[in-house]
């Protein structure tokens, strides 16, 4: 499956790190964005809002404040589904994803990785 991981950190205490890890650990195919250059295990964090084909999932790690625009590139990607961590949750972009034919999610990747649920 391939997973975008938006909000990606190069800090190993970030959640968003931990999610690449156990993603990458999983056999997932990740690719990462984020607002700093940099790399995590081996994969280049992109910036801006790049067009990466074939998303099955994109896991949030921006809170609502960082979300402007958001709904624009998310269309675009076209994922099955969005993940919103603790956190990043925003009913107005699930209900424009949904309304879009994206499903959302309000869950943790951790905690769904780690009870086989993702």
């Amino acid at each position: 499956m391939k997973v975008l991981v938006y909000g990606a950190s190069t800090n190993p205490s970030r959640y968003a790190y931990i999610a690449t890890e156990l993603l990458l650990q999983h056999r997932h195919e990740v690719s990462l964005v984020g607002i700093k250059k940099g790399e995590v295990l081996g994969l280049t964090i992109q910036q801006e809002q790049p067009i990466v084909e074939d998303i099955d999932t994109v896991t949030l790690y921006v809170g609502p404040a960082n979300q402007e625009g958001l709904f624009d590139y998310l269309k675009a990607l076209a994922p099955r589904r969005v993940i919103f961590n603790p956190g990043t949750e925003n009913p107005e972009l699930e209900r424009a994803l949904e309304i879009a034919g994206i499903q959302t999610e309000e869950a943790c990747t951790l905690v769904l990785l780690h009870t086989g649920q993702f």
